[in-house]
């Protein structure tokens, strides 16, 4: 039996990094994975996405050349399959065709000892992998989670993917139907949609993005609705069946629509199971491992969660935040995690961001709150960039006079409104935000129009 400082159970991204920055520092680290060190991001999820999205970004500038000054007369970009997988290859050359090697190696080079299979706890300070015992003197539970598959009846017997799996694929269906308007099943329905792929998207609630702010929703399904994305809130899919075209979906709408392939995109379940907790005396909370601020589980003093499986702003972003703070902690600083300002990207084309709470959030908390709105579509640059408008949200604290929330739907929203999550986590007075001057001509100008806004409220 080995003996380590530290057993990370999962490679993703909060196991890779807090392996190699502990193992950096001098102490013996093993870190278990059953599949891919780095996880899904880098192979099956955020890079691959990110780089189809692009494409088909491109793809569709190519479309407004003549609009947008570019071209004299239409330029044809070309068979919609073939761009498919074209931007197919060019996605997995980016994701190393899903091959993990240079992360391993990365790791391995960190001192780490790489151990590649299931990892078991089998009793206080032991982990079993695949028959090779692990004595630990503190564990990291880091095992993220899974594509959540609904159990509508008749799914199982048609042809249908994960979003894992639909990333994957250099295959373009004719048809599809998307089950789930969040940021990941409206980032499919939009590529799939603009490479020529009748796509169907059904949100069981309202509005897209559920957790945002029902207007940012309004405006995305407004925006996917002129990419011909046939947009479906408050309906659920009751049935499948087995058609000629691939699936027949009975939505409660009573509708019927017909298509070669379903998306499921409707969530992600933290992966916990089989992995011994009951061992240590561990009972996952509804949303996955609880945590307290320095990444401990709680009721434990030496075993520790990040990422996915702690079910707190379930993104990559958040897991090497996580990261960062328990591998702090391991080496004897006393870090605590924030999480007012996690940011959260949805992108489609234009983008969605937000950070910090909601109007209705806020007030769930018993905070008097004052909103204040813009219309992108008039600031300058939307106008030179020919871009489609949008709007920008910000929610603040009536009493204290500080920005709590911000999101936005609007071109490149994710790179301009981070101004926000620093105001948010540094408690920036909005007085003196209305200080703050921004390059002319850019879209965070609409930050100055509706934080002037805010400050002219009681």
């Amino acid at each position: 039996m080995q003996t380590f400082d530290l057993v990370v159970l999962g490679a993703g991204s909060a196991g890779e990094n807090l392996a190699n920055n502990v193992a950096r520092a001098g102490r013996s680290v093993a870190l278990v994975e059953r599949l891919r060190v780095g996880g899904e991001c880098p192979f099956v999820a955020c890079m691959p996405s990110k780089a189809q999205i692009r494409s088909h970004e491109v793809r569709h500038l190519v479309g407004r050349a003549v609009e947008l000054g570019a071209a004299g007369a239409a330029v044809d970009a070309g068979d919609p399959t073939a761009a498919f997988t074209a931007s197919a290859a060019r996605r997995d050359e980016i994701v190393a065709h899903r091959d993990d090697h240079a992360h391993a190696e990365e790791t391995e080079s960190a001192g780490v000892t790489l151990v590649r299979g299931k990892g078991t706890i089998t009793a206080p300070g032991v982990l079993d992998v695949d028959g090779r015992e692990l004595r630990w003197t503190d564990l990291v539970i880091a095992t993220g989670s899974t594509p959540t598959v609904p159990p509508i009846d008749g799914l199982a017997d048609v042809p249908h993917w994960t979003s894992d799996e639909a990333w994957s694929s250099s295959v373009l269906p004719v048809s599809a139907v998307v089950l789930g308007g969040g940021p990941v099943g409206c980032e499919l329905a939009q590529t799939l949609a603009r490479f020529g792929c009748r796509t169907t998207l059904v949100e069981a609630t309202d509005s897209l993005l559920p957790g945002e702010d029902p207007s940012i929703g309004a405006e995305l399904a407004r925006i996917l609705s002129d990419d011909d994305v046939d947009v479906r809130c408050g309906v659920t899919a009751e049935a499948f069946e087995p058609a000629e075209e691939g699936a027949l979906a009975r939505l409660s709408d009573t509708r019927e629509v017909t298509a070669e392939r379903v998306v499921v995109a409707v969530g992600r379940a933290p992966a916990i199971e089989g992995i011994g907790l009951d061992i240590l005396g561990i009972q996952a909370g509804k949303q996955g491992l609880e945590i307290d601020e320095h990444g401990r589980v709680r009721g434990q003093e030496h075993v520790w969660a990040a990422g996915d499986v702690t079910g707190i702003a379930p993104f990559t972003h958040t897991a090497n935040y996580q990261a960062r703070i328990i591998a702090a902690n391991l080496l004897g600083a006393d870090a605590r995690a924030d999480y007012r300002a996690i940011p959260r990207a949805v992108y489609t084309d234009p983008n969605v961001f937000a950070v910090g709470l909601t109007p209705a959030r806020a007030r769930d908390a018993g905070i008097d709150v004052i909103t204040a709105e813009t219309d992108l579509a008039e600031t300058a640059r939307n106008t030179t960039e020919g871009a489609p408008g949008g709007r920008l949200l910000l929610v603040a604290d009536r009493d204290r006079r500080v920005l709590l929330g911000a999101s936005a739907v609007g071109a490149h929203a994710s790179e301009w409104l981070h101004e926000a999550v620093l105001a948010i986590r540094a408690e920036v007075a909005v007085e003196v935000l209305t200080d703050v001057v921004h390059a002319f001509p850019t879209f965070a100008e609409a930050l100055e129009v509706a934080v002037r806004d805010l400050a002219n409220q009681p």
